[in-house]
Formats: structure tokens, C-alpha cells, sequence
């Protein structure tokens, strides 16, 4: 409906409104012309009351049932203050019909919709998508409880076949819902069992709580299967029937969703494109769905085949994954209670539950608990795994293209390097990925003395394992390795992955219940959420940034099995499975790990500075894919008028249009495309570097050409007119409640290596022999001597890092102090610790500071002269000076910031004589 000009606001929201009632299956009347049987929904517009006109009176089946207060768009930041007047008319008397208690109340600006069951057990109002449909309030009024009702009447969980942190999880639930609290997060590791808790759950409410429908959301095909299975085979606690005897467990894979199904099984790609009436690209279920696609989809619409009431229940499986940027729409969309499964939450997982942790089950306890099993780290270590390789000029090298594995030969014009993070991706170095193979084969022994000599294969045998390869490209190399060194057919290695050409559920279910294949290849697919409980190796060959990724795909090998179970898949096996190893050759134990899922790289950068920065040229990945994501939400609060100004300003573009723009700077197979084209490069041939770099800056360019000042501007504008910030970012914490568990084995073995490295080395540097041996000294430490013993540390033992050892005694020492940019500034800190000179962990900024207070204090005690406050700002400075460069000399005064406040003669003036005495006792005081 296209509003007129010359509409008011109210009109306006009355016009939405009615097209959301419309298309909700209610009929729209005014009292004149009033038939309130003419179909099961009637709205009536401005139905008198003895307290006045109520905006909406909702009928169904010719009664009342339910009113309705319509308010401007502008009012729905306080549309909570019209609950009080909607209550009034709910039970108000209604012209020609009396008193009429009306159970339903609804308040709408046709932006934001809120809605009220006066039957529940404690009425709240709760924010809704759209209004429920005729139908539903009829079964709703024939119920005569309402569904949060019958919620709080469930009866009492019994413990029985239930582990103790999944009857804990299911009462904690099952009194979050009976609170009316409407989204539940059940933290719980991998393989302790979150899918059986889950459908415990769903039968409970199904069973005892009244509820109508469940969906169980997943984000993988895989996952899916694996749910559907499970539901298949659970037995509930009070029935010897299956949980698939007693109800109808439907997967969806078309884009009907039946309705007479208690449980529905759905990727939530599917779902989304069901709700938009859209077919579902091939291949889209076989893996996690990305954060936000290149070209951002429109928001979801009404769909009265599933209306948002359709499901009561909603549980959302890997929630860690499935709630962010456009999929974060599709769960919203429904009136539904939501419960959140994942082993790996991070604080946006903790914020969109609103921080209702129904259970907090670590890993850690799962191992004490015997639920899981821990595991043990092997390292392997190559040369070219650490370093990267050179390859001299003039040596000839063969090309090889990634996905034909096309070959030719070239001969090198110049020197060519790579580093490290190149191999696997834009290198490939057979002998690395031997090297690896081989060095894992030949520690088996060690790994697993206790297995016997395999008699068909002459060697030990190889106990399920998986391992991580970068991409299929480095699978297809690993495998063909794994085969020739292990002197194995195909049977013994396969790949699974969804692009394989073989069924990949096939290759898992055989790897899961089989003998054959003994070792699995993946990138994606059973990193997480598979569960394959025989896996007692884990094998990195690719590096993960994300903590949660890595501790999913960690989680793969810490399924519990028993003997027998164990002994199924591995002759050699004499018992339960005990541990799990994990097999690090790419230094994943030891990268530092970042918590992501968002296309969101820089976020405490303002909007505002990511557009002004890109106007004046800054086009690298991060700023580009940040921007795009702000772009794109920001999108969605522009007004018609606002969505024309910017078009104008952009030369044609809307923000959606202007962030996918920018997103697909990035794309490589689009970038190469281009560059083959532009620069004629033939097939077979790779584009150079140079050319790669050329397009992708031509692409950043065009991509940004619409980002300007005067685009800022009004975006600003609007902002500070419009928007609030909500903080999802920082939660409060309860402090004082509870304590830290011990710091972990690694920790305390990460401070040991560096408290033994700097004894070895005690007599080699002058900094370590003046703290361990010379301590009269302190005041000859200089930045010199620091620095010289950081280089040393990192040539040595990378692994030292001085940002990682303070991390570890920070935890160690149980401080919580912020750690100092400088990486010098960081090691005389820990150098200070592990030498005895700090009790604990101290920033040298705060000794230096805690030093100069103690000193000055001494210095004015009794009678002697006070400095003066210009003495004291002179001294602040030379404090600071030492605190960055740990000396202080007379010929410092001739520099930054000493200068400008007149060097040499200035302190000379303040002093007189006693200036270098006063140099000399800072810098014996301050080092103390």
C-alpha cells in the first residue's frame, strides 16, 4: 500500500497495520460496516467501551477475544507505558456486548509489535514478528491454559538414565521455561551427550507441557542425519517405546513442512528458504552457512504457510554458529522459546540468551567426571614447517594448477621464498607433508605401546584417525602420502569432505563403525558437531585462529567408548578408550586464538572512521569486510526517503548494494578471473603476484568510489538522530562468588621453560647477570641490554614470547593487570618475576611508579627541603623516561620531551649541583 503524503504518522501506522492484519488471515472492519462472522478473524476499528474507542477489537468465531492499541511509529520506544491502557480496554465493557474479558492484547506501530496472554501464570509482554493468526487464538481459547501454563505444571524429572549433568541441564530448563524466560543456553562439551538432553527435553514437553510443534535447527545436512538418527533410537525414561513410536520426526528436504509432525528437523538454509518462498541452491546444507553472503539477502517476510506461532519449541543446535547477521532473522521471526546448544559459547552466544546459562558443563569436568577423556600432545616439528623454504634461481620447478592438477615446468628467473603460511596453499612441498606422515608413523609405537603388531600389515596397528589438511587440495596430497608411507590400498585412507566424489556419509558412517578406513582426511566437515567415538588421534596439518573452531574440532577425539565398542573398530585394542593424542605439526597448540564468526575485523572501530578512512584510500580486507557488515544492518533502519538520499549521493547505490561492492573486492576466483582477462594470461599459466594485486587494487577503487564525505555525513546524521548503542559485547560478571580452577599444565610449563632459559643463559647477557648476580648494578640497565636479550629469546625459543609467558603468570599468579605494549617493557616484567625480584606478576610502568611515590615520601620526611612543584614535574618526566627506557642519562636532557622544557639548563636552574645526583639516585631507586 503506498502511503500518501499527506498522511499523518498515526495513519500511517494504522495503514501497516492493517496489511500485517490482513496478512495474518484477519478481516478488517469498521463498526458500520461490521459483520463479524463474514470469516473466523474480525478486526474492528475504534470499537467503543465505556472508557472510550479501543483502536482494534479482535473477534474470532464471531467473540471477542482480543484488543489492540495502535501507536505511531515514533512511540515505539515507549510503547511498553501503552500496556496500561491496553489492559484497561481488555476489561472495559464492550457497546452491546457488555463486560467481556478479553484474554489477548496486542500493542503495534506496525514496526514493533508486543503481545500479552493474560492466561499466562505471570502475564509479559513479548515482543512478536507479526499478529498470531484467527486459527491460533481459536485453539489457544479452546486450550482454556495457556502454553506458558501448562509449561509450569510439568511434572517432576526423575534422574534415571541420565548422567548427572543432563538431569541438571533438563531441571534448570525446564524452570527457566516455568520463569517464562523465553531463550535457555545449554553449554555442554562435546560427548556429553547434548542431542540426547535435547530430545529428553523436547519429549518432556511434548508429553507432560502441552507443546503443539518442536523444531530442532541445525546448519549442516550432517548434523541434521545425525539428529534424525538419534530421535530414532531414543527410548524415553517412562514408555518402552521409541521416541519415532510415540511421535512424527520429520526432516525437511523440500519446501513443504508438514503439520502434523510434533518434531521437525531443519538446516536453517532451508528454513530461511522457506519462509522466502525461494528454491534452495544446490549444496547449500553441507556446510555451516557463512555470516553474511556477498550479496546480502532481503529480510524475511511473513509466511502464512508458517506463520511465526508455528513452533512452541525451538532448539538450536551448534547455537555458536547459527545466530548471528542474516540467520539471526530466521530464529527471530518465530514466537517461540529457544533453547541454545553449543560445547563452545562466546560472549555474542552468552548475549543473544540473554545470559540465561541453564548449564555450564566444561570440558575439563567432562574429563574429571569420566565422561570424556583427555588427551596428550605429541609435536612435530619440520624446517620448513617453522621457517618456510627458498628456491634458488635458475632451479626448475614445476607449476601446478590447484583444482585440474594441470603440471608444466618452469625454469626460476630469480630467487623465489615462501613462507611457512604459504605451504599447502600457494606451495607445495612433498617432502614437508612426507616428512610429517612419516615422523607420525614411525611415534605410533610411543603413542600407543600397549597395541600389537597388525598380522595382515606387519606393523602396528593404526589406531582411527583424523587429520585436519587446509584444503582438498592438500587432502588429495596428504592422502596419497599417508598411503605410500603406511605401504597401504585405498581402503586404509579416504577423504571426507563434501566435495568428494565418493557419498561422504557413506566414507563416515565406515570410518565410525568399520575397520577400514583407518585414517580419515578432512577440511570441513567433521570438524564439528560428528560425533565418531573410535577417533584416538587427531593430526593438525592446518593451523585454526578460532578458539571455538579449535576446540570443536579438538572435541572430536574426546568421545568416551568402552571396550567393546572400541575393540569393534581395533583388534588390538585391550580396554575402554582411555585417552585421545593430538598430533600438532603445524605449531596449533601454540598460535594465539581469537574468538570470530563476524565479518566484524575491526569492531571498536566507529562506522564513521572505517568510511572516512576508506575515502582517503585504506582498502585493505579487514576495513572492507567491516564496513561492509556495518553498511549492510545499517541499511535496514533507513527510511524510504533516507534509502533515495543515499542513492543520490552514491551515483545510483543503495547500502546493500554499496557493502556487497566492497565484500566482493575480496573474492580470489573473481579476482584471477579478471586477471587472466586483462592481462591475456594463458591456460595452464599462473597470474603473477604482481598482476593479482594490480586487479584487486582496481576492484578496492571502483568498489569504494561511492564512500565519500558527504555519504559519511548524512550516515552520521542519521545515526545520531536514530540509533542507540546496545552493548551485546561486555556482560556484567558476578565477582567474589566463586574461584578460578588451577592454571593448566601448559602454563606452569611454559613459566618453567622460561625461568630455564633465562638461568642457562644467566652469564651471557649483562641484563640477566645484574638481576641474578649482580644486583648493585641495577642502575646500569639499559634498553641496549633488554633488547638484545628479547632478540636472543625469540632466535632461540619463539615459543617464549614474552606476551605468552605473561599471559601464563598472569594466570598463574592470579593478577589481573594490563598487559604493556612494549615487548621490552613486557620482559624486564617477567624477567623481574622469574628472578625473585616481584612477588608477583608486576607491569615495570607500576614499579617505576611505585618506586618514585616511596622515594619522594622518604625525600620530604623530617626536616629536610620539600622539592618544589616545578622539581616534582621535571622528576615526573625523568620517572616516565626510565619507566619506557629503564636509564636515565644527562645526555637524555637533550632530547624529547626534555628539550622543549629547556634540557640541560632548565634542570640545572631547578637542581643546581645536585643534578646529577638526583639522576644517579632515580635510577638506583627506581630499578629497585
Amino acid at each position: 500500500m503506498e502511503a500518501s503524503v499527506n498522511q499523518t504518522a498515526e495513519q500511517r501506522a494504522r495503514d501497516r497495520i492493517d496489511a500485517m492484519l490482513v496478512a495474518a488471515g484477519w478481516a478488517v472492519q469498521s463498526l458500520k460496516t461490521l459483520n463479524p462472522v463474514a470469516t473466523r478473524g474480525v478486526a474492528v476499528r475504534e470499537y467503543p467501551t465505556d472508557t472510550g474507542p479501543m483502536d482494534y477489537l479482535l473477534m474470532v468465531d464471531g467473540e471477542p477475544a482480543g484488543v489492540l492499541e495502535a501507536k505511531r511509529e515514533e512511540e515505539g520506544h515507549r510503547i511498553s507505558s501503552v500496556e496500561e491502557q491496553s489492559a484497561r480496554y481488555a476489561q472495559a465493557a464492550l457497546k452491546h456486548l457488555g463486560v467481556r474479558p478479553l484474554r489477548f492484547v496486542y500493542e503495534s506501530t506496525g514496526v514493533i509489535t508486543r503481545f500479552t496472554d493474560l492466561h499466562d501464570p505471570q502475564p509479559r509482554a513479548r515482543e512478536v514478528f507479526s499478529f498470531h493468526r484467527p486459527e491460533t487464538l481459536a485453539e489457544w481459547l479452546a486450550q482454556g491454559a495457556s502454553q506458558r501454563a501448562r509449561f509450569a505444571d510439568l511434572p517432576v524429572l526423575q534422574p534415571d538414565g541420565l548422567r548427572e549433568c543432563q538431569f541438571r541441564a533438563i531441571g534448570n530448563l525446564e524452570a527457566s521455561l516455568k520463569e517464562n524466560r523465553p531463550r535457555a543456553l545449554i553449554q555442554m562439551a562435546t560427548g556429553a551427550g547434548k542431542t540426547f538432553t535435547a530430545i529428553t527435553a523436547i519429549y518432556r514437553l511434548l508429553r507432560h507441557g502441552g507443546a503443539r510443534r518442536v523444531l530442532f535447527l541445525v546448519d549442516t545436512r550432517n548434523l541434521g542425519e545425525q539428529a534424525e538418527g538419534e530421535f530414532h533410537q531414543y527410548v524415553p525414561q517412562d514408555d518402552n517405546r521409541k521416541f519415532t513410536e510415540l511421535y512424527t520426526v520429520q526432516r525437511l528436504r523440500s519446501p513443504h513442512v508438514p503439520k502434523d509432525g510434533q518434531v521437525c528437523i531443519s538446516t536453517i538454509q532451508r528454513l530461511y528458504s522457506i519462509l522466502k518462498g525461494e528454491p534452495l541452491e544446490e549444496g547449500a546444507e553441507d556446510s555451516p552457512p557463512a555470516g553474511l553472503k556477498r550479496r546480502e539477502p532481503l529480510p524475511v517476510v511473513y509466511n502464512p504457510a508458517i506463520p511465526p506461532e508455528f513452533f512452541d519449541v525451538i532448539v538450536i543446535d551448534e547455537c555458536h554458529r547459527s545466530i548471528y547477521n542474516l540467520w539471526r532473522q530466521v530464529i527471530e521471526y518465530f514466537d517461540s522459546f529457544l533453547v541454545g546448544l553449543t560445547a563452545t559459547p562466546d560472549k555474542r552466544t552468552y548475549a543473544f540468551f540473554k545470559e540465561n546459562v541453564v548449564s555450564e558443563y566444561p570440558l575439563e569436568q567432562s574429563v574429571v567426571d569420566g565422561v570424556n577423556v583427555d588427551h596428550l600432545i605429541w609435536r612435530i616439528d619440520t624446517e620448513l614447517s617453522r621457517k618456510g623454504g627458498r628456491i634458488e634461481a635458475r632451479e626448475t620447478v614445476e607449476r601446478r594448477e590447484r583444482l585440474s592438477r594441470r603440471k608444466r615446468w618452469e625454469q626460476l628467473d630469480e630467487p623465489f621464498e615462501y613462507e611457512a603460511a604459504r605451504l599447502d596453499r600457494s606451495v607445495v612441498n612433498p617432502s614437508q607433508i612426507r616428512t610429517v606422515i612419516r615422523a607420525f608413523r614411525d611415534a605410533l609405537p610411543q603413542m600407543f605401546p600397549e597395541r600389537r603388531i597388525d598380522e595382515e600389515g606387519g606393523r602396528q596397528e593404526v589406531p582411527k584417525t583424523l587429520i585436519f589438511a587446509k584444503t582438498d587440495s592438500h587432502a588429495d596430497d596428504i592422502i596419497h602420502t599417508v598411503r605410500e608411507e603406511f605401504g597401504t590400498g585405498n581402503a586404509f585412507c579416504k577423504k571426507v569432505t563434501f566435495r568428494t566424489e565418493e557419498d561422504p556419509q557413506s566414507v563416515l558412517n565406515s570410518f565410525r563403525n568399520d575397520y577400514n578406513p583407518r585414517v580419515a582426511v578432512t577440511v570441513d566437515m567433521i570438524a564439528t558437531g560428528t560425533d565418531v567415538k573410535p577417533i584416538e588421534c587427531l593430526l593438525f596439518m592446518r593451523d585454526v585462529k578460532s578458539r571455538n573452531y579449535y576446540m570443536q574440532m579438538v572435541g572430536r577425539g574426546t568421545r568416551s567408548l568402552d571396550a567393546d565398542g572400541l575393540k569393534l573398530v581395533n583388534r588390538s585394542a585391550t580396554g575402554p578408550k582411555t585417552h585421545f593424542v593430538l598430533v600438532d605439526a603445524v605449531g596449533v597448540t601454540e598460535s594465539e586464538k581469537m574468538d570470530t564468526g563476524s565479518l566484524e575485523r575491526k569492531p571498536s572501530e566507529p562506522m564513521k572512521n572505517l568510511m572516512q578512512a576508506v575515502a582517503m584510500g585504506v582498502r585493505d580486507e579487514a576495513t572492507l569486510s567491516t564496513l561492509a557488515a556495518r553498511l549492510s544492518r545499517f541499511a535496514k533502519r533507513l527510511s524510504r526517503e533516507e534509502q533515495t538520499r543515499v542513492r543520490e549521493l552514491t551515483g545510483g547505490a543503495d547500502l546493500n548494494q554499496l557493502a556487497s561492492q566492497l565484500l566482493g573486492v575480496d573474492d580470489p576466483d573473481a579476482i584471477e578471473a579478471q586477471a587472466r582477462e586483462c592481462f591475456d594470461v594463458a591456460p595452464g599459466l599462473n597470474v603473477e603476484p604482481a598482476q593479482f594485486e594490480q586487479i584487486r587494487a582496481e576492484r578496492a577503487k571502483a568498489a569504494a568510489a561511492p564512500i565519500t564525505g558527504a555519504l559519511n555525513t548524512f550516515l552520521e546524521q542519521i545515526r545520531e538522530r536514530q540509533e542507540q548503542v546496545v552493548d551485546h559485547v561486555n556482560l556484567d560478571t558476578l565477582t567474589g562468588s566463586d574461584w578460578e580452577q588451577d592454571a593448566e599444565a601448559r602454563r606452569a610449563a611454559l613459566v618453567e621453560d622460561f625461568r630455564d632459559w633465562l638461568q642457562a643463559h644467566r652469564d651471557e647477557f649483562t641484563a640477566l647477570t645484574i638481576f641474578y648476580s649482580q644486583p648493585h648494578r641495577r642502575r646500569e640497565l639499559t634498553q641496549r641490554m633488554i633488547r638484545e636479550l628479547l632478540e636472543a629469546l625469540k632466535a632461540d625459543k619463539p615459543a617464549l614470547a614474552p606476551a605468552q609467558v605473561w599471559e601464563a603468570y598472569a594466570r598463574l599468579d592470579a593478577v589481573q593487570v594490563s598487559r604493556p605494549e612494549s615487548e621490552l617493557a613486557l620482559l624486564i616484567a617477567l624477567v623481574r618475576r622469574a628472578s625473585g625480584w616481584d612477588e608477583r606478576l608486576t607491569p615495570y610502568k607500576s614499579t617505576v611508579e611505585r618506586n618514585f611515590q616511596r622515594w619522594v615520601l622518604r625525600k620530604h620526611q623530617g626536616n629536610a627541603p620539600k622539592f618544589s612543584e616545578d622539581q616534582m614535574n621535571w622528576l615526573r618526566m625523568i620517572r616516565d623516561h626510565i619507566a619506557a627506557s629503564f636509564h636515565f642519562t644527562p645526555d637524555d636532557l637533550d632530547y624529547t620531551p626534555f628539550d622543549a622544557q629547556g634540557g640541560r639548563g632548565r634542570m640545572w636552574q631547578l637542581f643546581g649541583e645536585e643534578m646529577d645526583a638526583v639522576i644517579d639516585e632515580m635510577n638506583d631507586e627506581m630499578a629497585a
